[in-house]
């Protein structure tokens, strides 16, 4: 029995020694890997801070203090330095531009479905730290995906399509030569860019950047970022913001070149009533311009396919929901995108530059004789016209291809002359005329500059 309890607390003191060993050498390791963490965090240079320095250090990490204490080092979405005005001031001055644009779209309605995206796109493109218009951003990502690649504006041709109407430019041929006409726009321009350049010494322009600044005057966005695009990639967010916003503002620069090149008279012409055209013969046009294009002129057929397709899937009359569906949902997701791509180009690094500001110049010298060519060329056909046939002037106007904004402006301004006239459907010729004008324009200075 006595053996027994000595083996006992004989076992008891063993397992006490191994137990307390075990404690000591478990706070020792403890201890050695709370000497190692502190150790990593002293060499990433953490350390404790006060209130005061926390507060201190979020500040720096808000837009406030990057635009009011701009820094060296600071790279863009390109990966280029950024200066301190653009991190600064120049931020400041294109926060505003968007917010002019939320106004025109808003309370002008200046065709806010273009305006808004396009401004709260410019909005995003200018907060700083976030890099939303980078590659990684969300808006960047859009932009690569839809704009880079030509794919948005292919869409978008292929809804308009799907949207007009034919038939007053077949029930009145002749006003395709409006459309015709309204492109002087793009070639004057293209002589001029490069005029500007090669005497000037202001901006140097290569041919290619020329041509893709040109097509402005077309006022078709989706045409001249599809050029800008294939021609001169480096100026695509310049092209489209430019192309846009004067889509966008056809109510205000075309009506006093329309005033100013015709007489009030000419303003009262009316035009007779137009012919009732037939749905095969609505069904053979886009077949037929296909055709023309692919054999004439193949490098327009990305534009002029999308814009054929879409409407003889309108005209053939057995598709009614892809009609609908690229007249309506799809042609309004891929605005949404597009603008908001397009507006991520209002960034200021990339605006407030003196390549933007000859863009946007030459772009409005484009679009003013595009306006100018089509009024003037109904001048003309009218001298060689008996008096019961003539051609109101102003619905040359409408030869640019935006559609349908320039023919109502056509016909608003008509109005204030004779209320009682009606001018929207004689002007739709010459307007979806031009749609078609301004891609054969396209493809003719991508075959000969591609």
């Amino acid at each position: 029995m006595r053996n027994k309890i000595i083996l006992s607390i004989f076992v008891f003191v063993l397992l006490l020694l191994f137990g307390t060993t075990s404690s000591a050498n478990t706070i020792v390791e403890e201890s050695n890997e709370t000497t190692q963490e502190t150790q990593i965090i002293q060499n990433n240079g953490y350390h404790s801070k006060t209130i005061l320095e926390l507060l201190e250090s979020f500040y720096n990490k808000t837009g406030i203090n990057a635009i009011i204490n701009p820094k060296d080092g600071v790279l863009d979405s390109h990966g280029h330095e950024m200066s301190h005005f653009t991190q600064g001031y120049g931020r400041i001055i294109m926060i505003l531009v968007s917010l002019v644009l939320f106004y025109l779209a808003i309370k002008k309605n200046f065709e806010p479905l273009l305006l808004l995206p396009i401004g709260f796109g410019g909005l995003l493109a200018n907060i700083p730290i976030a890099n939303i218009a980078g590659p990684d951003g969300f808006l960047g990502i859009i932009y690569g995906f839809g704009i880079s690649t030509g794919l948005f504006p292919l869409i978008i041709f292929m809804g308009v399509g799907a949207m007009i109407d034919f038939g007053p430019l077949l029930a009145n041929p002749k006003t395709a030569i409006l459309g015709g006409a309204a492109q002087l726009g793009i070639f004057g321009a293209l002589v001029g860019a490069i005029m500007l350049s090669e005497y000037t010494g202001i901006f140097t322009f290569t041919l290619e950047q020329a041509s893709a600044i040109a097509i402005i005057g077309g006022a078709d966005g989706p045409t001249s970022i599809f050029i800008a695009n294939a021609l001169a990639p480096e100026l695509l967010g310049a092209v489209a913001v430019a192309a846009y916003s004067y889509m966008a503002l056809v109510p205000v620069i075309q009506p006093p070149i329309m005033r100013a090149l015709t007489t009030v008279e000419e303003r009262k012409i009316r035009m007779p009533a137009l012919r009732k055209v037939s749905q095969l013969e609505k069904i053979i046009f886009p077949l037929t311009v296909l055709i023309i294009t692919i054999l004439v002129l193949p490098d327009a057929t990305p534009l002029i396919g999308a814009l054929c397709f879409g409407n003889f899937a309108r005209e053939s009359g057995v598709v009614g929901r892809l009609s609908d569906t690229m007249q309506n949902a799809l042609i309004n997701i891929v605005t949404i995108m597009l603008g908001l791509a397009v507006g991520s180009k209002l960034a200021a690094e990339q605006f407030l530059v003196t390549e933007t500001l000859g863009i946007l110049i030459i772009g409005l010298v484009a679009f003013s004789l595009g306006t100018a060519g089509g009024v003037i060329m109904a001048k003309i056909m009218n001298k060689f016209s008996d008096k019961n046939n003539q051609i109101n002037p102003l619905i040359g106007a409408a030869g640019v291809s935006a559609v349908p904004m320039s023919a109502r402006v056509a016909t608003k301004v008509g109005q204030e002359a004779d209320p009682s006239n009606i001018l929207l459907m004689h002007a739709m010729g010459p307007n979806v005329a031009g749609v078609i004008g301004s891609a054969v324009a396209a493809g003719v200075l991508l075959s000969i500059f591609k």
